[in-house]
């Protein structure tokens, strides 16, 4: 048996925001955009097409709304990775992602924390060997 993991919920208060930005800021692709009904909407997006794993980008409601920008406690929840962590550090910076530090070499790779819409800290990454 081989299992995969498919969707990471990220919640937001705004799908078209949300989508706005992981478009321009991590270029990422629109996979889906359903209408559900009553306001919401089953929206999938990833970094390329062929991605195994996407974010289910849903609508906070009620006392969800408490954790927008704090959906891993204030720790990196989310770790992006690239092949090319030098153009892709300068693309975001261009779009105007918020970085928390410089990038900075580890023992894994090359590495800088920035933070999505709503605050929440992620690690771009490129691993030693890519």
């Amino acid at each position: 048996m081989q299992n995969n993991l498919a969707l990471v919920a990220f919640l937001t208060d705004d799908y078209d925001k949300a989508i706005a930005w992981f478009q321009t800021a991590l270029g990422f692709v629109l996979l889906e955009d359903t209408d559900m009904g009553n306001g919401k909407r089953w929206v999938r997006m990833a970094p390329h097409a062929k991605a195994e794993t996407a974010f289910l980008i849903a609508k906070a409601i009620g006392n969800q709304t408490k954790t927008i920008g704090k959906q891993a406690g204030g720790r990196v929840g989310h770790v992006l990775t690239t092949d090319d962590f030098d153009e892709m550090y300068e693309n975001m910076q261009r779009n105007g992602v918020l970085f928390r530090e410089s990038p900075r070499n580890e023992t894994y790779g090359k590495v800088v924390v920035f933070e999505d819409l709503h605050g929440n800290p992620w690690d771009l990454t490129q691993p030693i060997g890519d």
